[in-house]
């Protein structure tokens, strides 16, 4: 699926556990509404969009890895997944990071308003790796192994868990890339 990955460095390594450090990068994001599967597909196709020529120069950008999907920002769900929601539609931000060659300055502009364009600063992460579907069932688990690395590690978590996808959906069910990220700084 992708040319190129976010660059990181690990800090701690623990089986499928990893705390990593994340330098500045953009994203291009899109807040979209509906289950997990319904949000992830509608972001999906706007952000593609965007990156197949849906912009000002109608250029095409590389894809890269990974796809990303959150609660919105401002929206409080409970995080037993990044996913989970209590009756009705969440309200999700799903985000295609952008080749690192580029700046905000030298990307080309979304022709639809819905996508923007994104700085997110430097970041130090715990993540969970694990390949198969990531059902919700599978991230609520590995979102609670994740709380309890954090936990061992002497972290704390800083807002809502990120579910990153990196295989295009035609990948074998066994062969899928997936994480579980949770943003987290030193407890104290």
């Amino acid at each position: 699926m992708a040319d190129e990955d976010i660059a990181f460095t690990v800090v701690t390594h623990d089986g499928d556990f990893e705390v990593r450090d994340y330098p500045a990068f953009i994203v291009a994001e899109v807040n979209v509404t509906g289950s997990r599967d319904e949000a992830s597909t509608e972001g999906f196709k706007l952000l593609a969009d965007y990156i197949f020529g849906g912009n000002t120069r109608r250029q095409s950008i590389a894809m890269t890895a990974p796809v990303v999907q959150k609660p919105a920002a401002g929206e409080k769900i409970a995080m037993t997944a990044p996913v989970a929601q209590s009756g009705g539609d969440g309200a999700w931000t799903v985000r295609f990071t952008m080749p690192s060659a580029y700046t905000l300055a030298t990307l080309p502009r979304p022709n639809d308003s819905r996508v923007q364009l994104v700085l997110v600063p430097s970041q130090r992460y715990a993540v969970v790796r694990f390949s198969g579907l990531a059902k919700v069932t599978e991230v609520e688990r590995r979102t609670d192994a994740l709380k309890g690395f954090i936990q061992r590690q002497k972290l704390s978590g800083k807002g809502d868990a990120s579910l990153a996808r990196y295989d295009p959906p035609w990948t074998l069910w066994f062969m899928r890339r997936n994480e579980v990220w949770i943003a987290v700084v030193p407890a104290g």
